[in-house]
């Protein structure tokens, strides 16, 4: 995988971060805390996808540079 797939990867992960953010949006106004907690855990996930696949297209990046 090159610095590339890495980006669009993390692009598509921010897709889903973003459809989740909508998700949470919608249930903290209704007193469902079971699936406001499932959103927010959901969230975390995906912040964390995100940032390795960041990280490995900053690597990759410096090596391709090398």
């Amino acid at each position: 995988m090159n610095s590339q797939d890495s980006l669009k990867r993390a692009e598509e992960l921010l897709g889903r971060l973003e459809k989740a953010r909508a998700d949470l949006e919608r249930v903290s106004g209704s007193e469902n805390s079971e699936e406001a907690i499932a959103v927010l855990t959901e969230l975390a996930e995906i912040a964390k996808q995100v940032e390795a696949e960041l990280a490995k297209a900053r690597r990759e990046a410096e090596t391709e540079g090398e």
